[in-house]
C-alpha cells in the first residue's frame, strides 16, 4: 500500500503544460447574468478541446449554468472571486446514465462531470455554489410526506462526478451547498484532492409535525446527503489539506451492496486511500464505510483534527451485504469534542437479502494511535449476528471522555497499549 501511496501523493497537483487559456467571458458567457449559460460555457470547454487542450477559465463573477461535461485536454479553472453557480431548475440536469448509491442507473448528473478522461483537473480558489436550497426543501417536504422516503425518491444534483478517470486532480476551489452529495469519484485511479473546502448546512433536520410545518429559513438547516466526498470503487487517492463541514459523512467509502454485491464487477475495491492534514469540522463521520460498501482495505488517516459530535471510525455493517473492511489506521489525531472514537455497528436503513442466507462481513486490522482530545464517548463496536470483529489495537492514546463508555461485542483481539482515559490507565471496555 505504500508504494500505491507514494506514487499518487508525488502528482503534480495542479501542475500542467497546457499552453492556452480560454477566459469564458472572451467566449460570450456574460458575468452576472441572470440567465442559465449552460450551453455558452460547455461551447467554450468543447471549444478548447478540440483545439488541442487549454484551460478554460471563469473569471470573477457569478455565472450560472446546469450540468457541464469536462472534455479530453481541458483543465477547468476558478479563478478568485469567480462563482459558478449551480441552476435551481433540475430541467437544467438532464437525466442521464450515473452512478449514485451503488448502482449505474438514470439519475441526475452533477454540476461538473467527468467521465474517462485521463489527466483532468479542477482549479483555483473560485466557488461551486450547488445553490441547493430548492433541492433541500423539496426532500424535505417528500420526508413529511412519507419519514420513509429514500434518497433518489427527490433528484438533486451533486457539484462533482468523477467516472472511469485517471490523474484527477482538485485543487483549491471551495464547494458549498450542493443539492446532494459534494465530490464524488466512482471507479477512478489516482486522485488527488487537496486544499479544498466543503460547507453544507449542518443544524437539525426540521421537525415533522404535519403539513402546517413552514419549510422557511428557520427550519431548513441541514443540507440532507451533503457528503463531503463520496469515493466510490476507486483506487490510489489522497485527500490533502482540506476542511470539511457538513451536515452528513465527511467523507464516504463506497461500492455496492446486497447479497450478490461481491459479483458486481461495477464495484472493485475501495484500496490505497490516504487522508491527511485535514480538519473535519461538522459532519456524520471522519471516514464512513457505506451505506453502500464491500470491499475497503488499506486505508491510512493521519495529523487531522475532528470536530465536535463527528465519529472517527465509522463502520456501517448491513445485514444484507458480505462486506470487509480491512487495515484501517488512524494517528496522530486531534480531537476536539467528537462524539466518539468508534461507531462500528449494524446498518439496517432499506436493507433486503432478496430470499438469501445473511452473509457475513469481517472488520479487521483497525489500528487507531497517537491520539488526544476529547470524545463524548469511546463508542461501539459490535457487528451482526456471524460477524466477525478482529485485530483492533488502540495504542498510545490520551482522551477525556464526558462518558467512560465503550460498548463491545464479540471482539477477536481487542488490545490496548498505553491508553489514557480521563486521567487514568484504560485496558479494555467499560461497558
Amino acid at each position: 500500500m505504500r508504494a500505491l501511496l507514494l506514487v499518487v501523493a508525488a502528482w503534480p497537483v495542479g501542475a500542467t503544460a497546457l499552453a492556452t487559456d480560454y477566459s469564458i467571458v472572451d467566449h460570450g458567457v456574460l458575468p452576472e447574468s441572470e440567465a442559465v449559460q449552460t450551453g455558452a460555457i460547455q461551447s467554450v470547454i468543447d471549444r478548447a478541446s478540440a483545439d488541442g487542450g487549454g484551460r478554460v477559465v471563469i473569471p470573477a463573477g457569478v455565472f450560472r449554468s446546469g450540468a457541464l461535461w469536462l472534455k479530453a485536454g481541458v483543465e477547468l479553472h476558478l479563478a478568485e472571486g469567480a462563482v459558478l453557480l449551480g441552476s435551481a431548475d433540475i430541467a437544467d440536469y438532464p437525466t442521464c446514465q450515473t452512478r449514485i448509491e451503488g448502482k449505474v442507473q438514470p439519475w441526475r448528473p452533477a454540476l461538473i462531470n467527468a467521465v474517462e478522461l485521463t489527466n483532468v483537473q479542477v482549479t483555483g480558489s473560485g466557488v461551486l455554489d450547488g445553490g441547493g436550497k430548492p433541492y433541500w426543501t423539496a426532500f424535505w417536504k417528500r420526508r413529511a410526506e412519507n419519514r420513509k422516503c429514500t434518497n433518489l425518491e427527490v433528484e438533486r444534483p451533486r457539484l462533482m462526478y468523477f467516472e472511469g478517470c485517471q490523474d484527477v486532480a482538485v485543487s483549491g476551489v471551495r464547494l458549498k451547498d450542493s443539492g446532494f452529495w459534494n465530490l464524488h469519484v466512482y471507479r477512478c485511479v489516482g486522485v488527488v484532492i487537496e486544499g479544498v473546502s466543503i460547507t453544507a448546512p449542518h443544524g437539525d433536520p426540521p421537525k415533522i409535525t404535519g403539513d402546517s410545518q413552514p419549510w422557511d429559513e428557520v427550519s431548513i438547516d441541514r443540507a440532507p446527503s451533503s457528503d463531503g466526498i463520496d469515493v466510490d470503487s476507486c483506487q490510489d487517492v489522497v485527500i490533502r489539506r482540506c476542511m470539511i463541514s457538513v451536515g452528513d459523512d465527511c467523507i464516504a467509502l463506497k461500492g455496492t451492496k446486497g447479497p450478490h454485491a461481491l459479483d458486481d464487477v461495477s464495484s472493485p475495491p475501495v484500496e490505497g486511500i490516504l487522508v491527511e492534514d485535514c480538519d473535519f469540522q461538522s459532519g456524520h463521520g471522519v471516514l464512513t464505510c457505506g451505506s453502500e460498501a464491500t470491499i475497503v482495505r488499506n486505508v491510512v488517516v493521519r495529523r487531522c483534527r475532528v470536530g465536535a459530535a463527528i465519529p472517527v471510525v465509522r463502520l456501517k455493517l448491513r445485514p444484507d451485504t458480505p462486506q470487509t473492511y480491512e487495515n484501517l489506521l488512524f494517528e496522530d489525531l486531534t480531537l476536539d469534542g467528537a462524539q466518539a472514537l468508534f461507531d462500528v455497528k449494524p446498518w439496517t436503513q432499506f436493507f433486503d437479502l432478496q430470499g438469501a442466507e445473511p452473509p457475513r462481513s469481517v472488520v479487521r486490522g483497525v489500528t487507531l494511535r497517537r491520539i488526544r482530545g476529547s470524545v463524548q464517548s469511546l463508542g461501539e463496536l459490535r457487528g451482526n449476528p456471524g460477524d466477525a470483529i478482529e485485530q483492533i489495537t488502540l495504542e498510545e492514546i490520551e482522551i477525556d471522555a464526558a462518558r467512560n463508555r465503550f460498548a463491545v461485542g464479540e471482539v477477536d483481539g481487542l488490545t490496548c497499549r498505553d491508553v489514557v482515559v480521563n486521567g487514568e490507565p484504560y485496558d479494555g471496555p467499560t461497558d
